[in-house]
């Protein structure tokens, strides 16, 4: 099997086709909506300042400064703990962001968005107790790429 369509495939198990993209799901089956929202919204506030061709350190810094103007609460760095059968590993998932202490955000600034990029972060969704990340994308053009993926743990 192709490495590209095992990572497809992981993909389609966790992230709604709806979920990707610019176009959030609507509804009651939308996780976290107002905590999306308001994440989005600095989101698109950056890139409509700063655009694209900058480093992903210089979007950290400006996402940080507008979470922080919006007092959208977030945590830059965090060092997670992943588990596996139910037991912590001594390494640790460091993501860009966590917003209101359950949504994690991976930031990229790269001309597309890869799978290798949204497999990571279901796999840290999948090891993590949390059930939605955003990867969001400002090397894109003409608009940034926002993806969310909601983690479903198994039953």
């Amino acid at each position: 099997m192709k490495t590209g369509n095992y990572i497809e495939k992981i993909e389609n198990r966790f992230a709604d086709k709806n979920m990707l993209g610019e176009k959030p799901r609507e509804g009651k089956d939308m996780i976290y909506k107002e905590e999306s929202y308001a994440i989005r919204g600095a989101v698109f506030e950056v890139y409509t300042q700063l655009g694209s061709g900058f480093a992903e350190e210089v979007y950290q810094e400006a996402l940080e400064t507008e979470l922080t103007d919006r007092k959208i609460p977030f945590e830059a760095q965090p060092r997670l703990q992943i588990r596996y059968k139910g037991r912590l590993l001594k390494k640790v998932y460091v993501p860009d962001l966590v917003c209101f202490g359950k949504i994690i955000v991976e930031l990229k600034a790269v001309k597309h968005l890869l799978p290798e990029h949204a497999a990571q972060l279901i796999n840290y969704l999948k090891a993590t107790s949390f059930q939605l990340g955003f990867l969001v994308n400002f090397g894109a053009y003409p608009r940034v790429d926002i993806r969310a993926y909601p983690h479903r743990p198994y039953p």
